[in-house]
Parts: structure tokens; C-alpha cells; sequence
């Protein structure tokens, strides 16, 4: 039977990505001892308040076709909380909520691209890029980063790669895969870019509240840029509710009405109970929230300092997030290679950085989504694994 072009423009190296995550899943159904860091899913519960709040909402009756923009209670609280945080003037018309930042992305690059467009990504990039504007025929040009300056994009580098057919940038601080985040200096010298070539920016932010170093920079809040930004959150990573699925996008309100009709061609917005859920979560002040990030912020510190001094390996330190990069080289082996021996002999599953961008070849992503004592011996084994394959070389 045939299949769409579709399906072609959806795979691709980003999906495979997932095959060791795939693997190390298997091998622990088989009771092997597998720390499993290859997947930036939280291991902290979503905090009580937040829970009782849809379980009262459930309890209420509220099960029925919810508003597709989102409750008018949600999207208040989510321009509020914007407000605050970037000093932008955004009011509830100016936000759709979305199962998942996912969601989101994919639905902005529906509205804002056209097959043949060209979107600028820096890369390292999140796995997902490339199929996203796959889908809509987009054509992503990648902006090669460089790991000794922090996996940072340099403007110049964005600057040369736009021709007549680009049509928007898309970035993503803090970066996942890399913690990498933009000073105001980098985010003026890309608004300038996006004003002078007249290009819409896609913002990223799902990592902005867990950021360790330095000061979280909306670019929307620039001088010109509100209307040629949309913005892109969650409440997945930074309150541990990555299955609630709650996502939004701030933006433009012509944007958003187009937003709004997409939606209610696919997914006709998401559970009234569970927007109330995150509507409480925005609203309060909750410090399960500040304990998270400040757990987050150690398991960073543990990972560096205690692969910084192995032979062979060099953790990248990320400014924010919950993942740091590792440099492999010196073990001679391709990240993609190290991951699957590391996988198979020694029981860590982490992502090859292959798979999300030449940038990060020779780089491993190890996810800080296990305890410290866990996050620790995982460490030991990566350790480990190095001084076998160097003590291998020298044989």
C-alpha cells in the first residue's frame, strides 16, 4: 500500500535517535541494571497541590469540551506570568494553549511556513526540529555552533546562512541538548537580524526556569520584536507535569487566531480539568517548584566535577537545563558508539550528540533526571568505560 511523502519528511535521524533509549527500555524489561538518562522526563512527582487541584476539577465535572484557545482563567495566568518574568505587555489574546510545547512548535511552523521556506536552527537542535518542518515542507538550514564556546550561536554564523527564501529562526535557550543560554547582547544582535530581513523568531523557553547562570532573556520583549516572535513554554520540566501535557504559545493576536483555527481541526484544546491544574501551578507559589530546580542545579555540579578529572572525558558545563554534554573523543570511539557500548557493558543509557547535530559529534547527553546517589554511579560507569577504551588503545 502507499504511504504519503509525508512519512518521509517526518523520520530521519531525529527519530532514530531514540533506538538506544528504545534498547535501554528492553534490556531493564529483562532485569538488567540500567540507569536510564537518555530521556529529559523528570523523576520528581508533580507537586500534591497541583494533583488535588484536578482531582477537585475532575470531581466537579469538569469532562466536557473545554475552550479550544484555552480557559480564559489559563491564558490569563500565563500572560501574567509572562509579564513578570520578561517585561513584556502580553494579555490573554495574545496566548493558545497547546498539549505540550511539542504541540506547540509544530502547530507555530504549520502557520508560519510554506513548503520551500527556509528556517534557520542553530544546532546542537532538539531531535524533533528536523520532522517538524519536515511536515510542512519547510527546509531547515542548520547553524553549526562550537563546542569550546559553550555550544553558543554566533550571529555572524545566523547572519551568513539567510538568503531570500528564509523565512524565520528558530533558538532554543536554555539549548537542549547542550544548557547553552543567549546573553542580551546575542538575543539584540538576532532581533536586529529578524528585523532587517523581516523574519518571524520561534523562541523556545520550555528550559528558561531552570537556568543556574546568568539571566533568562525573552526575546519578544525587545523593541520590535513582539510582533514577529512567537513564544514557546511549558509546564513539563520546570513543575515535573511532562505527561500533563500543557504547553502554550505567546504571540501576535493574528497569529494566535490562526493558532486557534488549527487547532480545532486536530486537537480541539485539552482537558478542562487539567487546565485547572495548571492554571494553580502558575498562580502559586509553590516550593516543590524551587526545591526541583535547586535539586537540578546540584546533579549539574555532581556531573561535572566528578567526570572533569577522568581520563578521556570532559563534561560541558550547561547553564541551565537538565542535561550536560560530554566530550568523548579521546576514547577514539563516535559518541554513537560510546552510547552503545556504554549502553551494553555498563549499564548507562545516554543519547549520541550525533543525533542532534554535527555540532555535537563526539558528545554524549547525559540526562540529570536521577538522584544524586544514581546520577553518581552512573558517573563512576561513564568513568569507567573511558578507562577501559583507553587503556584498549594503548594495548
Amino acid at each position: 500500500m502507499r504511504y504519503s511523502a509525508l512519512t518521509q519528511r517526518i523520520a530521519g535521524d531525529g527519530a532514530a535517535a531514540w533506538q538506544i533509549h528504545d534498547r535501554a527500555l528492553a534490556l531493564r524489561e529483562q532485569g538488567a541494571d540500567v540507569l536510564l538518562l537518555s530521556i529529559g522526563d523528570p523523576d520528581f512527582d508533580t507537586p500534591q497541590p497541583i494533583v488535588q487541584a484536578a482531582i477537585a476539577s475532575l470531581l466537579a465535572g469538569d469532562t466536557h469540551y473545554p475552550a479550544v484557545r484555552g480557559s480564559q482563567g489559563l491564558c490569563d495566568s500565563v500572560a501574567r506570568r509572562h509579564r513578570q518574568r520578561s517585561g513584556q505587555a502580553v494579555s490573554a489574546e495574545h496566548v493558545v494553549v497547546f498539549p505540550g510545547a511539542q504541540c506547540a512548535v509544530y502547530s507555530v511552523a504549520q502557520c508560519l511556513l510554506d513548503p520551500g521556506d527556509e528556517v534557520i536552527v542553530a544546532e546542537p537542535m532538539y531531535v524533533t526540529y528536523e520532522g517538524v518542518f519536515g511536515a510542512c515542507g519547510a527546509k531547515v538550514i542548520p547553524v553549526p555552533v562550537r563546542p569550546q564556546n559553550g555550544f553558543r550561536v554566533d550571529p555572524a554564523d545566523v547572519a551568513s546562512r539567510i538568503t531570500p527564501n528564509t523565512r524565520a529562526l528558530l533558538l532554543n535557550s536554555p539549548n537542549n541538548p547542550s544548557g547553552a543560554s543567549l546573553s542580551l547582547l546575542i538575543w539584540q544582535q538576532l532581533a536586529s537580524l529578524c528585523i532587517r530581513h523581516d523574519l518571524w523568531l520561534i523562541s523556545d523557553e520550555v528550559y528558561s526556569d531552570l537556568l543556574y547562570e546568568g539571566e533568562h532573556i525573552s526575546p519578544a520583549s525587545l523593541p520590535g520584536m513582539a510582533d514577529r516572535t512567537a513564544t514557546i513554554n511549558s509546564l513539563s520540566k520546570s513543575h515535573a507535569m511532562s505527561g500533563w501535557r500543557v504547553g502554550w504559545v505567546i504571540g501576535p493576536s493574528t497569529l494566535c487566531e490562526h493558532l486557534v483555527n488549527l487547532s480545532m481541526t486536530m486537537l480541539f484544546g485539552i482537558p478542562e480539568f487539567v487546565q485547572n491544574a495548571a492554571q494553580l501551578a502558575l498562580d502559586e507559589d509553590l516550593p516543590e517548584v524551587a526545591l526541583m530546580r535547586e535539586e537540578y542545579r546540584q546533579r549539574r555540579d555532581l556531573v561535572c566535577a566528578s567526570l572533569n578529572h577522568c581520563p578521556g572525558i570532559r563534561a560541558v558545563r550547561p547553564d541551565g537545563g537538565m542535561f550536560v554534554m560530554v566530550d568523548v573523543r579521546q576514547t577514539g570511539l563516535s559518541a554513537q558508539h560510546f552510547a552503545e557500548r556504554l549502553l551494553e557493558g555498563y549499564g548507562v543509557s545516554v543519547l549520541a550528540g550525533e543525533a542532534f547535530g554535527p555540532s555535537a559529534a563526539g558528545h554524549i547527553r547525559l540526562g540529570l533526571v536521577v538522584d544524586r546517589p544514581k546520577l553518581a554511579e552512573a558517573c563512576r560507569r561513564i568513568a569507567l568505560c573511558a578507562a577501559d577504551l583507553l587503556v584498549a588503545r594503548r594495548a
